[in-house]
C-alpha cells in the first residue's frame, strides 16, 4: 500500500512539474526570425522593348534597279539597324487598288505605320489616314499632311542638272532626250534641271521630252527613246523604273553610234557600259531611319515635310557604286573646256565636281534654280539674282527656255 502511494505521490508530482514548466515556456516572448546574412537585392520588372511594324507600299517590282529597288534597299537597311522593327512589303500596287492594300496592311498586319511610296498614292492616302486615326500614315513626294499623315521626299533635281551639264559638253548633235513617265511637278522640275545644266555649258543645246505614262514601263521607255534618237537625240536622261533607255543606248552604241544614258535611282551602268555617263543614285536609309526612330521616341512631328538633297546625303551623283562619272568618259569631259564667269575656263568634268561639293555644303552655296530663268514663252519665272523657294520648285508646272513643246494637261 505503501508502495502504490509513493508512486502515486511521484506520479502526480512528476506532472505538476510538466504543467508549471509549460506554462512557463507560454511566458516567454517569441523570438523574431533569425534574418538572412545578406538582404536580397530588389528586382526590377525585365523591360520589353517596344516593337514597332511598318508597311511599305511600292508602285513597281522590287527587281534589281529603279525606283522601288531603291526603297526596298532603304527598307532593308533600317531592319539591320533597328532590332525593334518588322517590316511587310507590297509589290507593284497600282494606284487605284492602293487603298484597299492600306486596307490589309491595317487590318490584317496590324501595322503601325504605313509608307505609301509613289505621288499618285497621295489621295488614297489622305482617305486611309481619316479611316485609321490610330495608325500613322508616311507618303513620298506628296504635299497633304494631316495628324497622323507625314510627308517625305528625297529630290534628285540638283543630279539632273549634273548630268545635263555632262550632256551638254558631250552631245555632237545639241538635241538632247528626256523619257518621262507622269506630267506632275517632280518630273518637270527634273526636266527642267537637267535642260539648265545643258545650258549652263552648252547655249545651243536643246531638250526634247517624251510621255510615256508609266513609272513602270520598259517597252514604252523603249518606244519613247528609239523615237528621240530618231529625232537626232544623242544623250538621254529618264525617269521610269527600269534600264530600258540605257539599253537602247548600249545597243546603239554596239552598232557604232555612241548615244549617251543617264542611270535613275539605282547603279545601272552595268546595262550600258558604253552607253551611260552618269547618273543619279537616291539613298533613302537615312530618311527611313530618322521617321521611324521618331516615331518610335514618340518625337515624330508629321506637320513638317522631310526633305532631302545632296547636302543630307540622300541625292548621290553616279550610274554605278564606285563612280561618280563613268571612267569611260572622265576624259571627253576633262576635254571639254567651258568659260564660266566666276571660274574662268574649266573643263567640263572639274565643273561637274566643283557645282557637287558645292550642293553638298548646301542650296545657299549653289542651286541649279538661280535667276533668272524664263520659261520656254519667255516669261521670267525667277528673277535675276533669286533662288527658287522649296514652294516654287514643287509646284513647278512650266518648261525653261531651251525645253521644246507644252507640259500635257493629263
Amino acid at each position: 500500500m505503501k508502495t502504490k502511494m509513493s508512486v502515486l505521490i511521484v506520479s502526480f508530482l512528476f506532472l505538476l512539474a510538466m504543467i508549471i514548466s509549460g506554462c512557463g515556456e507560454q511566458d516567454k516572448p517569441k523570438q523574431a526570425p533569425k534574418a538572412p546574412e545578406e538582404a536580397a537585392e530588389p528586382q526590377e520588372a525585365p523591360t520589353v522593348e517596344k516593337k514597332l511594324k511598318a508597311g511599305f507600299i511600292y508602285v513597281g517590282p522590287v527587281g534589281d534597279y529603279g525606283w522601288s529597288h531603291a526603297h526596298d534597299l532603304g527598307k532593308r537597311y533600317v531592319e539591320s539597324l533597328y532590332p525593334w522593327l518588322e517590316t511587310v512589303i507590297v509589290e507593284s500596287v497600282a494606284e487605284a487598288d492602293s487603298l484597299r492594300i492600306m486596307d490589309r496592311l491595317v487590318q490584317q498586319q496590324k501595322c503601325d505605320v504605313i509608307f505609301t511610296t509613289s505621288f499618285g498614292y497621295m489621295d488614297n492616302t489622305v482617305k486611309a489616314a481619316e479611316k485609321y486615326p490610330d495608325t500613322k500614315f508616311m507618303h513620298c513626294a506628296g504635299f497633304k499632311r494631316s495628324a497622323n499623315l507625314g510627308t517625305y521626299f528625297g529630290d534628285l533635281y540638283q543630279m539632273y542638272y549634273l548630268n545635263g551639264m555632262m550632256a551638254g559638253a558631250l552631245t555632237k548633235s545639241n538635241k538632247l532626250g528626256y523619257v518621262a513617265a507622269f506630267p506632275i511637278p517632280e518630273l518637270i522640275r527634273h526636266i527642267n534641271a537637267y535642260a539648265l545644266g545643258a545650258k549652263a555649258v552648252n547655249p545651243d543645246a536643246t531638250v526634247s521630252v517624251k510621255w510615256i505614262y508609266a513609272w513602270y514601263g520598259p517597252d514604252k521607255a523603249k518606244e519613247a527613246a528609239e523615237a528621240l534618237i530618231a529625232e537626232g537625240c544623242d544623250a538621254l536622261a529618264f525617269t521610269e523604273d527600269t534600264p530600258a533607255v540605257i539599253e537602247v543606248g548600249q545597243a546603239h552604241c554596239e552598232k557604232g553610234k555612241q548615244i549617251y544614258t543617264f542611270s535613275h535611282y539605282s547603279p545601272m551602268q552595268a546595262y550600258g557600259k558604253d552607253s551611260v555617263v552618269s547618273g543619279q543614285r537616291m539613298d533613302w536609309g537615312g530618311i527611313y531611319a530618322k521617321i521611324l526612330k521618331d516615331i518610335h521616341e514618340g518625337i515624330w512631328d508629321p506637320s513638317q515635310d522631310i526633305w532631302w538633297l545632296a547636302k543630307e546625303k540622300a541625292a548621290i551623283l553616279g550610274g554605278s557604286l564606285d563612280d561618280a562619272v563613268n571612267p569611260k568618259f572622265v576624259e571627253p569631259l576633262k576635254q571639254a573646256i567651258i568659260t564660266t564667269e566666276q571660274l574662268g575656263e574649266i573643263s567640263a568634268y572639274d565643273l561637274v565636281m566643283k557645282r557637287y561639293e558645292q550642293m553638298k555644303q548646301g542650296v545657299d552655296i549653289f542651286d541649279p534654280f538661280m535667276g533668272p530663268v524664263s520659261d520656254n514663252t519667255g516669261d521670267i519665272k525667277i528673277r535675276p539674282g533669286e533662288r527658287a523657294s522649296k514652294e516654287d520648285l514643287l509646284s513647278m508646272m512650266y518648261y525653261v527656255d531651251n525645253v521644246k513643246g507644252e507640259i500635257p494637261n493629263n
